[in-house]
């Protein structure tokens, strides 16, 4: 034990007391959390956009319907806004969220509004639980009588 000592020059008084190791430990755990939050923010970003693409779905299932009244007698082609209503929250119901659906007062666009929520994995270990996910969607008509 003594050669090698003499050969790596360590004074016989210097011990080895494991302060780095806890330096390492902490310094992996901060490392995890970090990277476990950058997993969350995406699976987040991912949630959003898929909101958003159930609030568009709906908007376009709702513009669907149209008054056939005023359609066949040629005065105007406007939304039904029972029926498109009723189109666009079976759509949110199909999809299992909960959302606004509001027809303009002209009949020639319907708005959606999809309201979520995200469960993290990692930013549950901070306190996080619970992020709300809002997604938007508007469906205009562009058809024109006579056009």
């Amino acid at each position: 034990m003594i050669k090698w000592r003499r050969w790596l020059h360590i004074p016989s008084g210097c011990r080895d007391r494991g302060g780095m190791e806890l330096f390492y430990a902490g310094t992996v755990l901060i490392a995890f959390l970090i990277v476990g939050l950058v997993i969350d923010a995406g699976l987040a970003l991912d949630r959003m956009s898929d909101a958003d693409y159930v609030a568009q779905e709906a908007a376009r299932a709702g513009a669907q319907q149209i008054d056939p009244g005023q359609a066949i007698t040629g005065e105007d082609i406007v939304v039904d806004p029972d029926a498109a209503q009723t189109a666009a929250r079976a759509f949110l119901d199909s999809e299992g969220v909960d959302g606004d659906v509001a027809v303009a007062e002209d009949g020639q666009s319907l708005t959606v509004t999809v309201r979520d929520a995200y469960h993290p994995y990692f930013a549950s270990l901070i306190g996080v639980s619970e992020m709300s996910v809002t997604g938007h969607g508007t469906a205009t008509l562009l058809h024109q009588p006579g056009g």
